[in-house]
């Protein structure tokens, strides 16, 4: 396993934070959508007006434009953030501020973040995550004198917590998660509103679950401006799939991050950082928290589909996401 070497300087931040590739394409914020509202092809293609075959080559990544708000509508995605991702016309602006690091590791097929918080005037620090390797937090955390303190974990997925048992290790510090998350023994557990104070920085805790059933946002109060670090509730332009539950996820995410101010730095799981400024311009996912189901029309049209819906073996036609 490799990661990526720590040039020193806070500037290397500044541009290794803008170069990492937003985390999900158009096509899988159209997949995620489908997924939590549990709509088969058949059903989505008949509800927008758009051909089987073109919502399928959409789903894999062909670019059409006069599909591509048809699908928004019926799966309440914002049209025109949906059509600038399909151009590749937004991306968030680049950001860093002194306190706050960025660590993207690769795991697998994808990459994944974990994060440094620290006050410069005690060199106390707060980790976030663990990443796929913790190697360049600790070389970072060497290089400025820092002391790692706590370890808090957004949720207890593979990807975000592979190297607890060395950072910790290697710190002393404690690791705290939230107390739905079933991770016995590894870390201690904690219940929303439980606030973290190390040097001058205080850590509220959220919680937002949906993609993970204790998936925790901290805010972190005490540097330039607000942070919180979100897992994987949130990315740039998108969302962590609701594994858990798609509704509790948007509504989660509507209450507990959207609610923050617009000039707070969001600090995803994977992808890059952005605000809730930004997210708020360029929001995807719109549907509230009431189900979807195929009308009666729909199912004269897709009887198989809904014979599908109904089946308890649904859930294990979606692959994870």
């Amino acid at each position: 396993m490799f990661f990526l070497p720590l040039p020193k300087g806070s500037a290397y931040f500044a541009a290794f934070m803008a170069n990492i590739p937003l985390e999900d394409s158009f096509a899988d914020v159209v997949g995620k959508a489908q997924r939590g509202l549990k709509l088969p092809d058949e059903v989505l293609a008949s509800k927008s007006g758009v051909r089987l075959e073109t919502l399928l080559k959409v789903k894999a990544g062909e670019v059409d434009e006069e599909a591509l708000p048809k699908l928004a509508a019926v799966l309440d995605l914002g049209a025109d953030a949906l059509l600038a991702m399909a151009r590749k016309a937004w991306f968030p602006r680049p950001r860093a501020m002194a306190g706050l690091a960025q660590f993207n590791t690769p795991h697998e097929d994808m990459t994944v973040n974990s994060y440094l918080v620290w006050d410069g005037s005690t060199g106390e620090a707060i980790a976030f995550d663990t990443g796929a390797t913790c190697q360049p937090m600790l070389d970072f955390a060497r290089e400025k004198g820092l002391h790692i303190r706590l370890i808090l974990l957004t949720h207890t997925h593979t990807d975000h917590v592979v190297d607890l048992e060395r950072l910790r290790g290697e710190t002393g510090a404690s690791a705290w998660v939230c107390e739905l998350e079933n991770f016995e023994g590894m870390a201690e557990p904690f219940g929303e509103g439980k606030t973290f104070t190390v040097g001058r920085l205080t850590i509220d805790t959220r919680q937002t679950s949906g993609h993970a059933a204790g998936g925790i946002t901290f805010v972190v109060k005490g540097l330039a401006a607000p942070v919180a670090i979100v897992g994987d509730a949130i990315f740039a332009s998108s969302m962590g799939g609701g594994l858990v539950s798609y509704p509790e996820a948007l509504e989660s995410n509507r209450r507990k991050i959207f609610t923050l101010p617009d000039e707070t730095i969001l600090c995803p799981g994977h992808g890059p950082l952005t605000t809730v400024g930004e997210e708020k311009e360029q929001i995807r996912f719109t549907r509230s928290s009431r189900k979807q189901k195929p009308t009666k029309h729909e199912t004269k049209v897709c009887q198989n589909e809904l014979d599908l819906w109904e089946s308890a073996a649904w859930e294990q036609t979606w692959p994870d996401a």
